[in-house]
């Protein structure tokens, strides 16, 4: 397991968790700016079956100009990622990004105040979406 995301387990389809969290995202003052639908891209373009995967690029715009305004290169970590999967067991996952992960990168502390905003509204989101 990895350390840079929040995850858990949704009890039905990947549809349905995409619905989910979009609409819990939504309630904490995120949008969903991209939706990539990775195993229907890799089954047309190179003709690979894979269980459902998507990429959800979610953003809240008021963090996010105030992470540009310190610091004008995190444009290259946003949106924050959410990513809804079945796994090789057959559980459809949902898991979000770990905003301190992302700035931990970064050489910026002024950032940390704004990861104190977003990681707990994160978390409220995957966790409302996911009980």
């Amino acid at each position: 397991m990895n350390d840079y995301g929040m995850r858990a387990v949704f009890e039905g389809t990947v549809e349905q968790a995409e619905e989910a969290i979009t609409e819990a995202l939504k309630e904490v003052g995120f949008g969903i700016l991209t939706r990539i639908d990775v195993a229907e891209t890799l089954k047309k373009k190179i003709d690979v079956e894979r269980a459902p995967y998507v990429i959800l690029g979610a953003c809240n715009p008021k963090l996010a100009s105030k992470a540009l305004n310190l610091e004008p290169e995190i444009g290259l970590m946003l949106p924050c990622n959410v990513v809804v999967y079945e796994n090789e067991h057959g559980k459809t996952m949902v898991s979000v990004i770990d905003p301190q992960a992302m700035v931990g990168m970064i050489d910026n502390p002024q950032l940390s105040c704004l990861v104190e905003e977003a990681r707990p509204l994160l978390k409220q989101a995957l966790d409302k979406a996911t009980t």
